[in-house]
């Protein structure tokens, strides 16, 4: 197996996701706070409750992680339903119920159970990703809406060459592996695609922004927060993160900042 194929596949394993990566909110969280440098800044839950302005029905946010968005959903649209579902049933501890632990694959609810379904930066974890919007689609009445999100192939790659540089001065070389992606199976470029199969309206909004870091304590928790894969990184991944904190501190003795330039978006599904 490649070193491409191991990543894939751990990156998709159910156990090292509910076990590790999301056993509890601290990675996650990790990667959610880099956004409060990004300018301009976007209110996700904001575009999420938007694109629910006619939806009435129930709402199931699946992958729904620490529960982001229920929480501002349960508070702006207290009339709608909303059930998070995740399959880790440690991260979802801290989420207020009804809660699920559920695969993506195989949701427990009937079909059309749903008037809108959120899959927010989550479907590039599954392991079919086809067979995943088959079913997301499946649980969807027939007017409703599936609002999904995730980065660009061309997203933060300023982390990147910071890996690259890291990992070269630790092992003497420029010849790395390039850092664990986790939205590239999913990416925003890809994405559309796979979403076409089963929704005939695909609509993409991107989100382009810029990050001027002044600290280098997130951009390290960001890089740290990939401690779930650190075996399929292909360098030793502690002392690359080490690594990286004292460049990125450097740039910004330099330079003012450590600047990254960011693009994701959300996909607006109907059929």
């Amino acid at each position: 197996m490649t070193l491409d194929e191991r990543r894939n596949a751990a990156v998709t394993d159910p156990k090292l996701l509910a076990r590790v990566a999301y056993g509890d909110q601290r990675h996650l969280s990790a990667r959610q706070s880099l956004y409060r440098w990004q300018r301009p800044r976007y209110d996700l839950p904001g575009l999420v409750l938007q694109e629910l302005a006619g939806t009435t029905g129930p709402v199931l946010d699946v992958g729904c992680g620490n529960g982001k968005f229920i929480e501002r959903l349960r508070r702006d649209r207290p009339d709608l339903p909303v059930v998070g579902l995740d399959v880790s049933p440690g991260i979802l501890a801290g989420v207020p119920g009804p809660v699920v632990t559920a695969d993506a694959s195989a949701l427990p609810f009937a079909d059309g159970t749903a008037d809108a379904v959120l899959a927010m930066h989550m479907i590039y974890h599954v392991r079919d990703v086809g067979a995943t919007v088959t079913e997301l689609a499946r649980v969807l009445g027939a007017a409703g809406v599936l609002v999904a999100s995730t980065n660009s192939d061309r997203d933060k790659k300023e982390l990147d060459e910071l890996w690259r540089r890291a990992a070269g001065d630790v092992l003497g070389t420029r010849d790395v592996p390039r850092r664990v992606s986790l939205s590239s199976r999913f990416s925003l470029e890809k994405a559309p695609r796979h979403l076409s199969a089963a929704f005939g309206d695909v609509r993409v909004r991107e989100l382009p922004g810029v990050m001027e870091i002044t600290d280098p304590a997130p951009v390290v928790a960001h890089l740290a927060s990939y401690e779930a894969w650190a075996g399929e990184s292909g360098v030793p991944f502690t002392e690359t993160v080490g690594r990286a904190e004292e460049l990125a501190a450097d740039v910004i003795r330099n330079e003012g900042s450590f600047r990254i330039t960011c693009l994701g978006g959300v996909l607006v599904c109907r059929r």
